[in-house]
């Protein structure tokens, strides 16, 4: 018995030494020691929003994992095919090869239809999470300095993951599929001179092209999988390198965060809801079906009718396109400036570019070139908080105007009511969101200043000596105190004339948004204020 476990005891001794001695070998010519210490101590904030950027990460990996499935039977071709699959109502149909894998892979390949319908939810989890998580970032002002970077890495990250869940959405050459491809080729020969040579490149002649499907693909699988693995990784760097930005509280500071560091507590907290994600979606993807490409059939121009929508995150940019009015066009030079056209891609493409650039636009704005840490409570900055309800308002209307043929059928409306009706809201609509929004805000923050100064209402009268009849109300506690108070609000900038007695009307204008981003703001109570009404 003693040598037996004498036995086992060198043998887990030379194990151990093995081990050592790799890990020394590695370490002396990587230097990971270093990494994985320092990283390992990074401290993430137990707060539930961040878990929005790791479900957009986990979802990504599910994509990953289910797409390599996908890719082993899956043919990138256009090659015309007779369809003899399982699926009886598509026998003896002419398609492309593209569509006869997608069927066999639906009805042939084990797993296969589950496979599709897993790859499909992650991708719209995947989009999801992430406009979820930018929205965070917006309305508390993560994206502040040090973090405007890291904001433009995220934005280019959403732009990615609709650029990739649309190449996929584009590879089975079904009806929806090439439905979609045809108002792109639209709005390439929309533009003047350039715009049929862009068709033509893209798709490789005049559409449908002869080889579009092995494009997406290539883009699919490689190129754009590639990029967002470069931003991702782009961002997780920033995020170490900056920390994480937190949420007020008491005896917290612009340098100490607080949460777990990653080893061992994180760690293993992000491992189990990265299963709990990937067990999410494979139970949704179990009983809800989603993209039956069978029920549309192959790609012809002729059965286009009403519910031929695409995937939420591209239906704003099909939405613009119905809202603007139809036979908008002009002769110049020789040419025709198709404006129906034109003017919903100027719309997106500026609402794009200003979402991105926004935390350079609101620097500029406030003169603010502190770094940040702390994060804003939505209502202690009321603009800011209504102009993304503004934006969130008209990207919804956007949204809603893709279904607006579905919208007139369902509830046996006119269309050119439904399509009128969203012209209206996507003009109104933001404005009275911002207006609502800022009103709220504001309204919110004058209670937050009359708790901390006079405390809760308990509903509990007392009669005083005198015979005066009043509430009790219950003080706060210091850390809701310091949230209701802690945050900094910023005037307006000065306007300071130039060496030469002179305000530039650049200055000027500066000075007018300064204005406008902090009116009608709440300064918060000093501490002076809340002792003087403790003591009342």
């Amino acid at each position: 018995m003693s040598t037996k476990v004498s036995q086992e005891t060198t043998s887990a001794a030379g194990a151990s030494t093995f081990t050592s001695r790799a890990a020394t070998y590695l370490d002396d010519r990587t230097k990971v020691g270093v990494v994985v210490k320092e990283f390992g101590r990074k401290v993430f904030p137990d707060h539930w929003s961040f878990l929005l950027g790791e479900v957009a990460l986990y979802s990504f990996v599910v994509i990953l994992l289910s797409g390599t499935f996908l890719t082993l039977f899956f043919q990138a071709s256009m090659a015309e095919v007779i369809y003899d699959g399982p699926y009886v109502p598509m026998k003896g149909i002419e398609m492309s090869a593209a569509m006869a894998s997608t069927m066999d892979i639906s009805f042939s390949v084990r797993g296969g239809l589950l496979m599709r319908h897993v790859h499909h939810w992650a991708a719209l989890l995947f989009v999801a999470s992430i406009g979820l998580h930018m929205l965070r970032i917006f309305f508390t002002g993560a994206f502040r300095k040090p973090r405007e970077l890291n904001w433009v890495i995220g934005f280019l990250l959403f732009i990615l993951a609709m650029a990739e869940g649309f190449t996929g959405y584009s590879l089975p050459d079904d009806v929806l599929s090439g439905n979609g491809l045809r108002i792109i080729d639209g709005l390439m020969k929309s533009f003047p001179v350039v715009g049929t040579y862009t068709s033509w490149l893209f798709f490789g002649g005049e559409f449908p092209g002869t080889d579009i499907v092995g494009r997406l693909y290539m883009l699919h699988i490689m190129v754009l999988p590639a990029l967002v693995i470069l931003f991702v990784a782009l961002h997780l760097v920033f995020v170490v390198v900056h920390k994480h930005a937190q949420f007020p509280g008491a005896g917290r500071t612009q340098q100490n965060v607080v949460g777990y560091p990653i080893l061992p507590v994180y760690a293993a907290k992000a491992g189990g809801f990265f299963f709990i994600v990937f067990g999410v979606i494979m139970l949704i993807a179990s009983f809800v079906g989603i993209n039956g490409v069978w029920a549309y059939g192959p790609y012809d121009p002729s059965p286009v009718s009403a519910g031929t929508q695409p995937d939420w995150y591209i239906g704003f940019a099909d939405g613009m396109l119905r809202l603007i009015p139809p036979g908008w066009e002009t002769e110049w030079f020789g040419y025709t400036w198709s404006w129906n056209m034109l003017v919903p891609v100027i719309i997106m493409g500026g609402f794009l570019v200003l979402v991105a650039i926004y935390p350079f636009i609101e620097a500029w704005v406030t003169g603010d070139k502190r770094e940040h840490h702390i994060l804003d409570r939505p209502r202690n900055a009321p603009t800011r908080t209504a102009i993304g309800a503004a934006g969130v308002t008209f990207y919804a209307v956007m949204w809603a105007g893709a279904s607006s043929d579905l919208m007139a059928t369902h509830f046996q409306l006119s269309m050119e009511g439904v399509i009128h009706a969203l012209q209206f809201c996507l003009i109104v609509a933001p404005i009275v969101a911002y207006n609502v929004t800022k009103r709220i805000a504001i309204a919110l923050q004058k209670k937050d200043k009359s708790i901390a100064l006079h405390g809760y209402e308990t509903g509990r009268i007392v009669r005083l000596q005198g015979g005066e009849f009043v509430e009790v109300h219950k003080p706060v506690d210091e850390y809701e105190l310091w949230n209701l108070v802690s945050y900094h609000d910023y005037a307006p900038l000065m306007l300071r004339p130039d060496a030469d007695g002179r305000i530039p009307f650049s200055k000027r204008l500066r000075a007018g948004f300064s204005r406008w981003f902090y009116e009608d703001r709440v300064v918060p109570p000093t501490q002076k204020e809340i002792e003087s009404a403790e003591d009342h």
